[in-house]
């Protein structure tokens, strides 16, 4: 196995002397081991040398490197390059010339590694091509033996079409464009797309140039996204919108279509300078309106399923790309609009009737309250004036209640038909919004579907009993219970109230009466139509002092104005009214009245 080809015969050797065995002296062994080194290859330990191959198998690769002896390298450094066969020659690192067991140590993946730098920084900056063997998987990619060094190949760069499955490469060796290089770290990253992205850049033009809008084609779906499916037309990718892929509603494209699936496009636009390709799929196929039922027509009822809600309405497929739109104000008799979601959600299957149908315009909308009566049809029958009902109360107005009776028939009460003797200044203090309140009906307002009602008129009118009660200059027990600028509010017994100004609120020492106080009050004014009775506490002592002041002056005035004879009845009364001790005095006083003394 050694290489011998260089060595020369010594001129002065002693063959006769070799032939008896004399010849060979301990200086002439010397002198062979001397010569016999020379003859061999120089080496170092940690030098990279080429050696040839003469010796394969699944183990080990034997290779000389014209040394002593040969050298084994594991079989495992040579995977990247399964080509490999006796007479090749390769670069190997010299580990050690020579272990324990006298055996060359060598190895290949070392001497590619001292190397393999520069190689691949003079392969990126010349664009050669490289062979890498792919080694195994790691996260979004693969490993690549290229020189030695383990280099990074993306996920993306494998090809120019998705890749699903990344475990048929591992163990395959490819070429590859070293495409990036990190000098800090060391780190390599390369591309097998590139390769062939130059090639289809190429191909990519000539069929842009061909193209033409109409244009059917077969392609194969490379990619769905929730936007959309790209569509591989032989090289050059288009996209289907997901509003593209079917004349109705699409939520996910999976629905549709699925990965490799084979299909016809058509072109609807593209753009040569972005090579953008939009494609359809649902044009391929009449539309739906064209098909649909041509004696279909306002008024009929027809069913669907709620593909889309919005707060103003819902959208109803009647049939594949055909929707109609039930506006919310369509979706009850009421005239409260609320929230679509309050009716319907969807999935759900609804029945409705054909408001308006316009083919032209592919519009259709429809209504589901038309499927039950109108109840302002026959209002009068069901809730005649006078009609006694429960209501809920919807809403307030400063003037009124908003009430309910059914869904559909609104009615309002007046603050003035809410209660017949409590002075009601808003209607919150009455009632609350969402309670139930008795109700009867006043008038009827079919054209604008609305009811007069009212809440008092469910019982008999007070105020007939208060007139024979509340008679002018009666007098009443009455609290004080509000303080305003103008007088003062005083509640009466069977609930009433009165008013009294200020100046009707003196009291007899002068104070004015508060807040709180009870004290008696005449009544100087009743108003049954206005329901007012209007009070005075101070009335009540000055006219008791009026009184008094007049009949002291018409008694002075009659003792001033009667004559002596007029008296005399009075005497004879006075007499009259005597008691029997006194006659005798009387007696006396008579007889002296007769002889005229």
């Amino acid at each position: 196995m050694s290489n011998l080809t260089n060595i020369q015969p010594l001129e002065d050797f002693d063959w006769e002397g070799y032939e008896k065995g004399t010849a060979q002296t301990e200086q002439s062994r010397e002198d062979q081991a001397a010569a016999y080194d020379k003859s061999l290859t120089g080496v170092a330990d940690h030098d990279v040398v080429e050696g040839t191959v003469i010796s394969i198998n699944k183990r080990e690769v034997v290779v000389n490197i014209g040394y002593k002896s040969d050298g084994i390298i594991s079989a495992n450094e040579f995977r990247y390059d399964p080509d490999l066969k006796v007479g090749d020659k390769v670069e190997v690192y010299i580990e050690n010339q020579e272990d324990k067991k006298g055996q060359l140590i060598l190895s290949h993946k070392k001497a590619r590694a001292a190397k393999s730098w520069e190689r691949v920084n003079a392969a990126l900056e010349s664009q050669e091509i490289v062979k890498g063997f792919i080694k195994c998987r790691t996260k979004g990619g693969m490993i690549v033996d290229v020189f030695g060094i383990e280099a990074f190949l993306p996920g993306s760069q494998i090809d120019v079409k998705p890749i699903r499955d990344y475990d048929v490469f591992v163990g395959k060796t490819m070429e590859f464009k070293i495409v990036k290089i990190n000098q800090d770290y060391r780190n390599v990253v390369v591309s097998h797309k590139a390769l062939i992205e130059a090639e289809l850049e190429q191909q990519k033009k000539e069929i842009i140039s061909k193209l033409e809008k109409g244009q059917v084609l077969e392609g194969t779906v490379k990619n769905i996204t929730s936007y959309g499916v790209f569509i591989d037309l032989g090289g050059v990718d288009g996209l289907v919108h997901i509003t593209d892929l079917s004349w109705g509603r699409v939520s996910d494209p999976h629905e549709v279509v699925e990965l490799d699936q084979k299909l016809n496009v058509v072109i609807l636009d593209f753009d040569e300078e972005k090579k953008r390709i939009a494609l359809g799929l649902k044009q391929l196929t009449p539309h739906p309106w064209d098909a649909l039922d041509p004696n279909l027509k306002v008024g009929d009822k027809v069913k669907g399923k709620v593909v889309v809600m919005a707060d103003y309405g819902a959208f109803i497929e009647v049939a594949p790309g055909v929707e109609g739109l039930i506006h919310v104000s369509e979706m009850s008799w009421s005239q409260h609009l609320r929230s679509a979601q309050d009716f319907m959600k969807v999935g759900d299957e609804v029945e409705a009737v054909i408001l308006t149908l316009d083919r032209e315009e592919r519009k259709m909308s429809l209504g589901i309250k038309q499927l039950k009566e109108d109840p302002w049809e026959n209002i009068e029958v069901k809730y005649p004036v006078g009609s006694k009902h429960t209501a809920r109360v919807r809403n307030f107005t400063n003037f009124g209640v908003f009430v309910e009776i059914e869904e559909g028939v609104d009615g309002l009460i007046h603050i003035s038909d809410l209660s017949w003797t409590k002075k009601v200044k808003h209607p919150s203090e009455f009632t609350s919004i969402g309670a139930e309140i008795e109700v009867v009906v006043l008038e009827i307002d079919k054209e604008n579907r609305r009811l007069s009602l009212g809440h008092k008129q469910l019982e008999e009118n007070p105020w007939d009993v208060f007139e024979t009660v509340f008679t002018r200059d009666s007098v009443h027990e009455g609290t004080i219970t509000e303080m305003l600028d103008k007088g003062a509010v005083i509640q009466l017994e069977y609930g009433v109230e009165g008013f009294a100004t200020p100046k009707h609120l003196v009291k007899e020492d002068g104070s004015q009466a508060q807040q709180g106080e009870k004290l008696p009050f005449k009544v100087i004014e009743f108003n049954k139509e206005s329901k007012r009775i209007i009070l005075s506490h101070s009335r009540i002592f000055e006219d008791a002092a009026r009184t008094e002041q007049r009949e002291a002056r018409k008694a002075e005035r009659a003792a001033t104005k009667r004559p002596a004879k007029e008296q005399q009845p009075v005497i004879q009364n006075q007499a009259a009214s005597t008691t029997l001790g006194d006659i005798d005095a009387l007696a006396e006083l008579k007889a002296k009245l007769e002889k005229g003394e």
